[in-house]
């Protein structure tokens, strides 16, 4: 009886710790939303999608506004956002600078320090292009007016020569009253009331281009004394065209005072409408 105790003892044992074991099996927490939401937001610094971080971190602002750890993100985010409009500002895009560098401040707008330098960075280079643009203006005009003060000397010199030959070959050696010849156009129809000149290149901001279409146009509208309309699609665009439009006339006439004026059409492609004035 003995013996058959001891020998069903090891068995009851194993019984015993393998029913241990299934009603200890430990079960696994739930996981919080908040730490699978900041493990996203981690994901999305790492690999440098920082509109969709800005995205994320406005959504746990609603959802824990009050965690201290929005701030660090926030910081880090904002530091991302200044060093990408670095990489734009040495690029030359300094649009795409200036829209990463709003976003930067925007999540630290107690912290304007942080942004002061790259900010007049932003601003040098700004101000940088459009001072060259300006030099290529004066210096396009300069061209144009060096240009036009040849060709009217060489008008003036063929003009001569044809007075001189014609004295010549009158039999009775008089001179006859010579008989000035029609001025010639570059873009209008001097017998037309009104004539068009398409500004295609002021909606696509091709600057270069304008500049050279203008010049004809002042070389008309000086020859023609015309009076313009500018008719463009925003109200910003008006002073710009007009300023280098009288610009280059002033070059070629300085007493001349062109009677300019505007027409705002959103719906039509940038035009000049050049009247002559009849003599």
């Amino acid at each position: 009886m003995k013996s058959f105790a001891f020998r069903g003892l090891p068995l009851f044992l194993v019984l015993l710790l393998a029913g241990c074991q299934n009603t200890q099996q430990p079960s696994l927490p739930p996981v919080d939303d908040l730490v699978l939401a900041f493990r996203q937001l981690d994901l999305s610094l790492a690999e440098e999608r920082l509109d969709d971080a800005r995205n994320q971190i406005n959504a746990l602002q609603q959802r824990a506004g009050r965690d201290t750890r929005l701030e660090q993100y926030q910081r880090q985010l904002a530091e991302a956002y200044m060093e990408q409009s670095r990489e734009a500002l040495q690029q030359g895009d300094l649009d795409r600078a200036a829209q990463a560098l709003g976003q930067a401040r925007s999540l630290m707008p107690q912290a304007p320090a942080l942004s002061h330098d790259l900010n007049q960075a932003i601003d040098s280079a700004r101000a940088a292009r459009q001072a060259a643009a300006e030099q290529q203006a004066r210096e396009a005009s300069a061209k144009l007016d060096a240009e036009r003060q040849e060709q009217l000397r060489q008008q003036r010199l063929a003009s001569e020569r044809q007075a001189r030959a014609a004295i010549v070959a009158t039999p009775e050696n008089e001179a006859k009253p010579l008989v000035e010849s029609k001025p010639s156009a570059r873009l209008i129809n001097p017998d037309a009331a009104t004539s068009s000149v398409a500004l295609p290149m002021l909606d696509t901001q091709d600057n270069e281009n304008l500049r050279r279409l203008l010049d004809n146009v002042a070389a008309d509208v000086v020859t023609f004394r015309c009076a313009v309309r500018i008719e463009v699609r925003e109200t910003k665009d008006y002073p710009w065209v007009a300023a280098l439009l009288s610009a280059r006339i002033k070059k070629l006439d300085p007493g001349f005072r062109p009677q300019l004026s505007q027409k705002i059409a959103p719906q039509q492609v940038p035009r000049l409408l050049l009247s002559p004035q009849r003599q």
